[in-house]
Formats: C-alpha cells, structure tokens, sequence
C-alpha cells in the first residue's frame, strides 16, 4: 500500500470466509481447507475410536496431548512399596465402599505422593472392570488436554471435542458428563496439581458417583481442596527408609549401614531411590553405603542427581534432588512471592531442627535489613513469604514442646535446606551467614529461664559454625556460641552446653587459634559442662591445659587464669584430691580479692565453693570459721537470690552433713532447697541436688520415710538430666536402696541394687567403694525371682514391701 488515508472495512466474512486487512505492505501465505458439511470439523485419526490415546500436538487445534490416560508416567518407581500399606488400604476401602470421594495426597517434593497414587490406581485396575485414568495436572494447559483427553476415552466424539476445544462448548462439562455416565467404574488420579486453580477453582475436579477422584499435590491448603479428604504423605520411618536401599542395592551394605544412610537422607524417598539406583548401577566406582554415606558430606545434592535415570530425570525436574524444589520456588515467584525464596535461603543456614518463629518475626528481619539480598525480605513481607513456603509444604509450623514449655517453630527437611544452601549464589553467602547469626543474638535470651529456651538455639547455632569460613564472619559467631553455651550451662542442660562449646572451640582453634581468648573460653565451658556431667578426669585435664595457656598468655594474675583455677578444684574434689581443690580456691580467691577487693562477687563466690571442701577435709575449725562468714557476707553484699548466696547455704548444709552435725544441717538444707527451686526451678540439677541432700539429712535423723520421698523425687529428675549412669545418679540410687532395706522394703532395694551394680562397675570400676557397697546389698536382699519361695534367703519368712 501506498501511503495514505488508512483503510477502513471493506468487507464482512460470511460462512466458513475471513477477511485479512492490513497497514503497509505485507505478505501472507493462506491455506484453506473446507469440509463438507455433513463432515467432522476435527480429520479422523485425531482420535480412534474406542479408547484413544493421543492428541498429535500439531492437530488443527494446536492443543498438546498426553502419550496415554490409561498409564500413569510417572518414570521409576521403587519396586516394593514400603510403609504406605495403611494409608493404601483406606484409599482402596474407599474406592470400593465409599465411590464418589475426592482424595487429595498432599506433603513436601519428593516424599512419594505419586508413588501412593500409582499403588492405589494399579491395584484398582486389577479388578474386574474398573477403567484407570491418570492426568499430569501440573498446569492449566496440561489438566485441559490431560481431561479432554479422558472424555474421548470414556466416549465422547470428535464433534463433540472439537466443539469444546472451539469454545462452543463448556469442556469440564463436557468431561464430567462422560465421567458420570461411564460404563465402567474409574480411578481418575490427577498428580503434581501443585497449582490448585490450574484445576479451575474446582470446575476440573469434582465428585462423581461413578468413581474416585485422587489428586496429588505439594499445596496442602486449597479452597479447591474444599469438599476432599487430605491425607498427609510425610517421610518414611527409618526402618523402612533403610529396606528401599536394600530392596535396591541388596549387595551394597548391610541394613545397619542403610539404615546410617536413611538418616543421612532424612528417609526422603526420593533421595533414597536415587541412592540406591546410583550403588545399583555402578560401573567404574565399588562403593559400599558405607562410603556413599561418607562421600554425601561433600556434595549430597550432585551424588544424589547421579542416581538419575539418563534422559527422563533431564526432562523432568521432579526426579532431581538438586531441582524437585525449584519448581516450587519458581511458582511462588510467578504468583508474586519471591521472597519465600529467599526466606528458604535464610533458614538453609541453620539446622533442620525446628527454628522458632520469633527468629523470623517482622521486626527482627527489620532490625538486621534483609534487603539488600535478591530478591529483597523487608519485614513487611515475611508473612507473605512463610505462607508460601507453608502452601508448598517447603516447610511446616511445629510446636515444640518439653520443660520450657511449648515453642511455636518452622521446621524444614534436612536435605531441602542442603539443597537450597548449595545453590545460594556466592556473593549471597557472606550477607545470608551474617543475617543468621545477627537473628540468633537478638533471639538469645537474657537469662536461661526465658520466652525462648536458649537450647533451642544450640543446633542452629552450631551449623552456622559449620558453615562460616573466614575469620572476620565466624568470630561473632563464635562469641555467640561461647555466650550461648554458658547461658545453657546455667539452665542445668550440660549435654547441650558440651555440644556447644565443643564446637565453638574446634572452630576457634581452627579459625583464630589455639591460644586466642575464645578459643581459650570456650574450651573453658568445655571443662565444665564434662565436669557436671560427671566425666571428671576428662574435665581435670581440659582446665588443666586452659589454666597453663591462660597463666602463659595473660598472666597468674589475669580474671580468666583466676577462673580456671576455680574451675579446676570440681573434678580435684570429685577426683579425691580435695587439698589441692582448696589451694586452687584460696588462689582464686586471693586473686579476685586483690583484683577487686573481699567483697566482690568472684571473691564471695571462690570462698562460698571453699565451705563444702573444708568439711571433706574434716577440718571443722577452718569450716566454723569460714563457712557462716561466707554466707552472712554473701546475704548481705548480693542479696537471698544471688546464685552465690544460694550456692554458700547449699555447700554449708551439706558440710554440717559431712561433719555429723544433721540436726543443724536440717534447717539449712531445707532453705537450700527451697532457695534453689525458687532461683532454678523444680528440675534442675542443682536443685535436684538439694533434694538429694535432705534426704540424706532426714535419714541420719531416723525420719525414713520422709527420707525416701525425698530420694525418689531426686533419682527420677537425675535419671531424666543427668542420665541413669552419673556418679551421682549411681550413689543416689544405692543410697535409697539402702533406706529401704533397712526398713524391710527388701524387694525394692534389690531391683535398685541390681539395676545399679552392672553401671557401676561399667562407670567407677570393679573396685569402687561404691561399686563395692552395691554389690554387698546385692547379696543380702530378696529379688524379684526368690518371692515365689515361702521361705527367704536365711531359711526365715519372706519379707513384704
């Protein structure tokens, strides 16, 4: 055309015509085809009669079709399907008593949704006359040729397709209406419907007294899910994670090591087909589940794509460990919440273990700015982006509970948080390891008894340490773990204390090195976390080498060295060198009393640690003189609830013990028990301690039965904190043994006897006084299997408890 005015409409198609107008030059190709009018709109072939199976998806209509709706193609399957039987059973019940039921199988990638779904469907099929259908329901394009393509099957004709295809007609009607006019009774599965409105905000899926409705899905909450029965599909149990590795690599290990590679694997089952096709199918490499296990520790997600199957796994990301997840991420991010990833990312840097959600609280993201990360998380948007993760099952809301109450918390797997780590971009890892770290500070508590128990911390902790590499990032996390430490430490949890500063001081000496001050305060922690939980020569030799180093590095007079020495007279004492404990003190003291004057708290408390010492050194001179002066002055510098004062009345009870005094130590040993139930609670070790003791001092008093509720109360809480084989545990048991003998409860004394003598000789040795002491009552008391006789062990009348 020439230049001009623009054309206006010339013409108007009639019949089957079109009209082609255009501005400027243009060149158009044009084919027609024309039917009679008696003819199909859609050439036969497209789809045969009977049941037929594809769509070409270069037809007329441009549509793609799925290969079949009679096979499920879901790629490789573990040949046995373990631990589903139950949740199998009752979709089967229901398809056969209960038709017309929507069933939706909801949980995280990869946890074998489809793989429930294709036990049911096959075992459905099996019967006599029942049709399978199985439809990809990934997207909208998919659900619709994956439907349409179910109505062909159960009978509708070309016209009627191509009507529907046209717009001429509604399709879901059009399905649905064959569905429940079918000859034969259907399993219909729709797997992956991870985008729930793909499904047409329910006009896709709907209920039908012909059949059963099972859908597959990572979005547990759905309004589409509405009228259905959801049932969760979670990670397998180990035992049963362990067989699929056998069941696939039958030669690769023995269960016990399969069963050390589930766990590795949190039981996921699609990393644990991946892992066992890969030891199945090995060619160059031998490797046993042994050394796959240990070679996971260098790239779990690589070795675990290895296990791919060749082409289909390159076409499918769901079979990849490495992507499943990514579709998830990647849908959230179209439907305009793009943070979820990197709140993914956020979480990734600490442990599976459950984070508590005031971490991740709006005004703590806002506080530690997470927005110079791609894709930005201000405050304003971690709701948003927690409830995505939620709606994709990506992570779960969990409430944590145990002594310190119950916890709101997020949990994630293991592996989803390794894979989602590894692909952290490089300049994101910096800024991702120092937000984590700046979130655990703001969460630690104040004090051990607190909103948020500071334990729930330690393995979030902990794996940042294993993640952080150069000095500048891992000092403050470092100095974080150390503080946390000590923090859980005074909550009475040494095992957490120990696992923490363990780890705190590896990472020092390797980081800033061995004679670094918190490497040095850590490896303090250390020694007294060993020393409470009662490995006492371990803990002699770690303050040993802390006391040296601190005396070379800082000096004999510096506060640290003079805290070592304090930390060193426990296992001196518990190990009978109780005169060195006090030399050790009294050097502490002196140091803390030149430093700062007698009255200062690290003074007061070398010398209310001193009383219990002097009574085991029986030197009731020194203890008269020390032990009430210590307390008045503790009351009056520090107050009734200082844990100084609290621990001085406890130590000068139990030296009144030690020196036969009972009817004095009463007093005191009942307000040191009430004094450590008020400042640590009903179930700390210290406290359980005091409780201890007054039993004690009410069985030398002759008030026995006071005596053994007492004792009962205490051995139950140790067992619990300290574990049935503590030192102290062991003679708090053979002490209430003996109580109860001696007023002829002899059964009872014999069961707690003999449930003592093998820790004993295990934990003290042979040759323990104590040991010695048990196995004495062992001897002399009735056991369980001598009440049948009428006589007892001396010929005389059986004893009753």
């Amino acid at each position: 055309m020439n230049d001009g005015p623009e054309p206006t409409l010339i013409g108007r198609p009639t019949g089957e015509g079109r009209v082609y107008q255009a501005v400027r030059d243009q060149y158009i190709s044009e084919h027609h085809h024309h039917y009679p009018a008696d003819s199909p709109l859609i050439p036969r072939g497209l789809a045969e009669a009977g049941t037929p199976t594809a769509y070409r998806a270069d037809g007329p209509m441009g549509m793609p079709a799925p290969a079949s709706v009679r096979v499920p193609l879901i790629g490789r399957a573990p040949s046995v399907l373990r631990d589903r039987r139950e949740l199998v059973g009752d979709l089967l019940r229901a398809a056969e008593y209960e038709p017309g039921g929507v069933h939706v199988l909801h949980g995280l990638g990869g946890c074998g949704k489809t793989r429930v779904a294709y036990e049911v469907f096959n075992a459905l099929i099996r019967g006599p006359g029942r049709v399978g259908l199985w439809v990809n329901a990934s997207d909208v394009g998919t659900v619709r040729a994956g439907m349409m393509a179910v109505a062909a099957d159960r009978g509708a004709d070309t016209v009627e397709l191509a009507a529907a295809f046209g717009g001429r007609r509604a399709a879901a009607d059009l399905v649905w209406h064959y569905l429940d006019h079918s000859a034969e009774p259907w399993i219909l599965v729709l797997d992956n419907a991870d985008d729930p409105p793909a499904l047409g905000d329910g006009t896709w899926l709907r209920a039908s007294p012909r059949g059963t409705v099972l859908v597959t899905s990572r979005q547990p909450h759905s309004p589409v899910w509405a009228d259905a029965t959801r049932h969760r599909v979670d990670v397998l149990p180990t035992a049963d994670a362990a067989q699929i590795l056998c069941d696939l690599a039958p030669h690769a290990g023995t269960a016990e090591e399969a069963e050390a590679v589930a766990r590795r694997l949190d039981c996921l089952p699609l990393a644990l087909t991946l892992a066992g096709a890969f030891l199945s199918n090995q060619v160059l490499e031998s490797w046993s589940m042994d050394e796959y296990r240990r070679r996971l520790d260098d790239d779990v997600t690589e070795l675990l794509d290895r296990g791919r199957v060749p082409g289909l796994a390159d076409r499918n990301a769901r079979q990849l460990v490495s992507r499943t997840w990514e579709l998830s991420l990647s849908a959230l991010a179209d439907a305009g919440v793009p943070e979820s990833a990197t709140l993914l990312r956020l979480l990734s840097q600490w442990s599976a273990d459950p984070v508590p959600v005031l971490l991740i609280q709006s005004g703590a993201v806002d506080a530690v700015d997470l927005t110079a990360l791609d894709p930005p998380l201000p405050g304003a948007r971690v709701e948003a982006a927690l409830r995505g993760l939620l709606n994709h099952s990506l992570v779960d809301l969990v409430d944590v509970s145990d002594g310190a109450g119950t916890e709101r918390c997020v949990k994630a797997h293991g592996l989803l948080l390794e894979a989602v780590a590894a692909s952290v971009p490089d300049e994101q890892k910096g800024v991702l390891a120092r937000t984590a770290a700046q979130l655990l500070e703001r969460g630690l508590p104040a004090a051990a008894q607190a909103p948020m128990a500071p334990q729930r911390l330690a393995p979030h902790t902990v794996s940042l340490l294993r993640t952080v590499k150069e000095e500048g990032e891992a000092l403050p996390v470092i100095a974080l773990a150390v503080r946390l430490a000590r923090l859980v430490f005074d909550g009475g949890d040494f095992a957490t204390a120990s696992f923490v500063a363990h780890a705190a001081a590896a990472k020092a000496e390797r980081v800033l090195g061995p004679g670094h001050r918190l490497t040095l305060g850590a490896h303090h922690l250390c020694g007294l976390a060993l020393f409470r939980l009662g490995r006492f020569e371990e803990s002699e030799a770690v303050h040993r080498r802390v006391l040296e180093a601190r005396e070379r590095a800082l000096g004999p007079e510096a506060p640290e060295t003079l805290e070592s020495h304090q930390g060193i007279s426990e296992p001196l004492s518990q190990l009978g060198r109780t005169a060195e404990a006090v030399a050790a003190l009294r050097t502490a003291d002196a140091g803390y009393t030149g430093l700062h004057g007698p009255e200062h708290p690290a003074a007061l408390h070398a010398r209310a640690l001193v009383i219990e010492y002097l009574a085991l050194l029986q030197d009731a001179e020194e203890f008269d003189r020390v032990g009430p002066a210590t307390v008045t002055d503790c009351e009056r510098v520090l107050g009734e609830d200082a844990l100084t004062t609290v621990t001085g009345v406890h130590n000068y009870a139990y030296g009144l013990f030690r020196l036969g005094r009972f009817e004095e130590a009463e007093p005191f040993a009942r307000r040191a028990l009430t004094d450590r139930e008020r400042v640590h609670g009903t179930e700390h070790p210290l406290t359980l301690s005091a409780s201890v003791l007054l039993g004690w001092v009410l069985e030398k008093l002759g008030r026995k039965a006071e005596s053994i509720e007492f004792a009962q109360r205490a051995l139950r809480g140790q067992e619990s904190a300290l574990g049935e084989a503590h030192p102290y545990v062991l003679e708090t048991r053979i002490r209430l043994a003996g109580t109860l003998a001696s007023i002829g409860r002899s059964v009872e004394a014999g069961a707690l006897a003999r449930r003592n003598l093998p820790l004993c000789e295990r934990v003290l040795g042979a040759d323990d006084a104590l040991t010695a002491e048990t196995r004495e009552l062992v001897d002399r008391t009735v056991g369980p299997e001598e009440t049948t006789s009428p006589l007892g062990r001396d010929g005389g009348p059986v004893e009753r408890a």
